[in-house]
């Protein structure tokens, strides 16, 4: 079980308290374990980020894992999901840059050469494109 405020995070054995001062979070983690307690921990300062990501749409990673599979001339019974690496799948860096390609002229988007860079996986694909169309509309 798992509670959460504006300053701290509550788990049944993790807490963490965090002051906030100037966009920046420092505070303790506290470890209890069986009745056991470790010594808190002190966190360095870091800046403060919310983050929230969604998943693409199911159609959206399995229309890119077929364009995938298309550009790597897999064999049918290669398995691609959404977690599969483009490493993995044997793609080196002219195939990644082709499979963009390929993604750009499916989905009519434009994708940036560092976001391009940032692709890994299906999924990294597939979220990067459902972004780019929403911007488009």
């Amino acid at each position: 079980m798992a509670t959460f405020s504006a300053s701290s995070v509550s788990f049944t054995s993790l807490s963490i308290s965090l002051n906030q001062t100037k966009g920046f979070a420092c505070g303790t983690v506290s470890l209890p374990a069986k009745a056991k307690s470790f010594g808190a921990l002190t966190l360095r300062n870091a800046p403060l980020r919310f983050r929230v990501s969604c998943a693409a749409k199911p159609e959206t990673v399995e229309k890119v894992c077929e364009i995938v599979k298309k550009q790597l001339a897999l064999p049918a019974t290669t398995e691609v999901s959404g977690d599969s690496k483009f490493a993995a799948l044997g793609a080196d860096s002219l195939d990644t840059v082709e499979i963009v390609m390929g993604l750009e002229e499916e989905f009519g988007i434009s994708v940036e050469e560092e976001s391009a860079q940032a692709i890994a996986t299906v999924q990294d694909a597939a979220d990067l494109i459902e972004k780019l169309c929403e911007k488009k509309e």
